[in-house]
């Protein structure tokens, strides 16, 4: 939903619980597990965080404490700590003068242990979000060389008119939170 001033955080919980058990706003929840729908957008972008076992701990934790939504472009409003299934979030944007609230739910959790060592959630977008689809955040420690990266993979597509109408912005909007949010993993991978 778009609003033109800052919504209070009574009614961003309102909101957030009224749609606890709201549908997903598209039909191929977990296709972050494969390949991207057909119509929908994919974006993958990546960032080096460094190298060994603490690096990976670090951003995982970051991570699991949703800190990969970039201040003051994003704040988050999950009701619990860490993402967990079934979990719906809400997100506040701020662009240009204006605010978009965007709801989803935690679709599922990634955690692999191998060669390559993968933690990370996805989440998938439900009525109410300007946009369709899912987007998974991980991060992965190659064991092979030691390195240690932040990932986020989205498929999108526009659901709401005005994401529509406006695409050129929503596309410019989506690639400056890519942006800013690698930015933010790095940071928090530094500390």
């Amino acid at each position: 939903m778009f609003l033109l001033r800052r919504p209070s955080l009574d009614t961003i919980e309102e909101w957030r619980l009224r749609l606890a058990n709201a549908a997903f706003s598209y039909e191929h929840v977990g296709c972050t597990r494969g390949s991207a729908p057909s119509g929908f957008t994919t974006d993958r972008n990546r960032v080096f965080l460094g190298t060994g076992k603490t690096a990976f701990e670090s951003a995982r934790r970051a991570l699991f404490q949703w800190r990969m939504f970039p201040n003051p472009l994003t704040s988050v409003f999950a009701g619990s700590d860490e993402p967990v299934p079934g979990t719906v979030a809400a997100v506040l944007a701020s662009h240009f003068g204006f605010y978009s609230l965007n709801f989803c739910r935690v679709v599922y959790l990634l955690d692999e242990d191998g060669p390559i060592r993968r933690a990370g959630f996805a989440y998938g977008t439900l009525i109410e979000h300007a946009e369709r689809g899912e987007e998974l955040f991980s991060v992965e420690w190659h064991r092979r060389d030691d390195s240690v990266h932040y990932e986020v993979l989205a498929y999108s597509q526009p659901a709401h008119w005005l994401a529509r109408l406006g695409y050129p912005l929503a596309r410019h909007l989506q690639r400056r939170f890519a942006r800013e949010s690698l930015a933010a993993m790095a940071a928090a991978a530094r500390h």
